[in-house]
């Protein structure tokens, strides 16, 4: 079984950077809380949520219980750090969004590939990992916009690709897997890889195709 976390990072950088990527993304909860006009409890959990949620569903699924979110005490105070910051400095918050933005793009990259190393690690096969890797990099996204009562954004036509990066970087995962050459140097060519696409999609507004001879006229529901 591979030894992910010191194969990629030693384990002290490792947990450096899974509390910088929680914190992002608790930031983007919290930031969309702030928008939908929810009280201080309302931005915690959100923050929370985003931040957590995909790695508490893939250490469920593959049996890594209790999850690391809680017996690791960085990782569940973490997002309430972001969203104390969220909740008393939210227009300074905002005006840096687009740097927000960049990080999340980096956690993308980042957990999509230590999604799927961890996965596999527990026994998954390589579409089963891949696809876990996938669910850790985006859960928490989808569960912030589902408590938000919004569509998802991954599901959306009109939103820059967010789903498709971190799909990259886990397929290039696996496929170091399968052919024995997963080390720190391609485990960092697949995060980056990720990261890069999602920054190009944003940068040029990449994004899925609709059905093929769509005829509505509805943009959106």
């Amino acid at each position: 079984m591979l030894q992910q976390q010191e194969q990629l990072f030693g384990p002290g950088v490792q947990h450096t950077i899974d509390v910088i990527g929680i914190f992002v993304f608790a930031i983007s909860g919290a930031l969309l809380a702030v928008r939908k006009n929810f009280d201080v409890f309302g931005i915690a959990v959100l923050a929370e949520v985003t931040a957590l949620g995909g790695g508490l569903f893939r250490d469920l699924m593959i049996g890594a219980v209790p999850p690391a979110a809680f017996t690791d005490f960085a990782y569940f105070v973490t997002p309430l750090f972001a969203a104390l910051l969220v909740f008393f400095l939210h227009p300074q918050v905002e005006r840096i969004q687009a740097g927000v933005n960049v990080f999340d793009a980096a956690g993308l990259g980042l957990f999509c590939v230590a999604g799927t190393t961890k996965a596999y690690d527990y026994g998954l096969n390589l579409t089963s990992s891949a696809a876990l890797g996938l669910a850790t990099a985006v859960g928490g996204g989808v569960l912030r916009d589902v408590l938000a009562n919004e569509v998802p954004s991954l599901l959306r036509w009109d939103r820059d690709l967010y789903a498709v990066p971190a799909i990259v970087g886990a397929t290039l995962v696996v496929l170091c897997i399968h052919y024995g050459l997963l080390t720190p140097f391609t485990s960092g060519f697949a995060a980056v890889t990720a990261f890069v696409l999602r920054l190009l999609a944003m940068r040029f507004h990449w994004r899925a195709p609709r059905a093929w001879h769509r005829r509505s006229t509805v943009t959106e529901e």
